[in-house]
């Protein structure tokens, strides 16, 4: 595969940001094209289709889908994009290395995503668990139900996704401990020291900033220029966390 992401990485066309081509992205087998215009698209997978036709190799066109990531109020016509003759899907949403990317570019659909997963989990727990101690169900929630997957990408949602979430996470716990669905949530994980929703993303969004930034990989670095005070994802969780938490705060005392 090397070879293969050199081959596009010095075919000058794709996605740049503050000068540097990043035009694919690439996690084992699964590689993502990223490209401003159509005829920069065609010329990467025309790269690719060299690339397996000379290794004897071939695409599976079922699994290969073509995304457009849309500006507000405006309409696109794409023209047909095939890769191996055969015409590629483009889709609304795709699902890569287990997030959900949409052409909105809205984080909802993985919200739910992980809402559901949280479900089956909870729900596990509270089936096998019942007869454990409290000590016991405490330690099995926060190894179960406190990995939320790719939590800290999440910029652009609706406060509604968010709240059926939290209402999920809350009602996991109450379900496991046995507790009365209308006991105070913030109280309840409090005395058994159980971090809140918002408490674990704001841990996974530090945990990814320092990762990031002490990253040696060259794409990273040029991500990590971004990440100032004004970037979106900083601005989003200092502003909408941090104040949700200190008027949270606020109220309990």
């Amino acid at each position: 595969m090397n070879e293969l992401i050199v081959g596009l990485s010095g075919a000058e066309v794709g996605c740049s940001i503050d000068g540097t081509l990043i035009n694919n992205i690439s996690y084992a087998d699964d590689m993502v094209l990223l490209c401003p215009s159509i005829s920069a698209l065609k010329k990467l997978i025309t790269i690719c289709e060299h690339y397996v036709e000379a290794h004897g190799l071939r695409y599976n066109v079922s699994k290969s889908e073509l995304l457009v990531f849309k500006a507000k109020n405006k309409t696109y016509n794409v023209p047909m994009i095939k890769l191996n003759g055969i015409a590629l899907k483009q889709v609304q949403s795709f699902r890569y290395l287990g997030h959900w990317v949409t052409e909105s570019l809205k984080d909802d659909l993985d919200i739910e995503r992980e809402r559901r997963a949280l479900c089956i989990r909870a729900n596990m727990l509270s089936r096998r668990f019942v007869r454990c101690t409290k000590n016991v169900k405490v330690t099995l929630f926060k190894a179960y139900c406190h990995s939320l997957y790719t939590c800290s990408l999440w910029t652009n949602y609706t406060q509604r996704s968010y709240n059926v979430l939290r209402t999920q996470y809350n009602n996991a716990f109450r379900g496991l401990m046995g507790l009365p669905r209308h006991c105070s949530a913030s109280g309840m994980l409090a005395a058994a020291e159980v971090d809140s929703l918002s408490a674990i993303i704001r841990k996974r969004v530090a945990s990814l900033l320092q990762r990031v930034r002490g990253s040696a990989n060259s794409l990273l670095k040029v991500v990590v220029a971004r990440l100032g005070a004004d970037s979106a994802i900083m601005q989003h969780w200092t502003r909408v966390h941090l104040v949700k938490d200190t008027k949270i705060n606020n109220n309990n005392f």
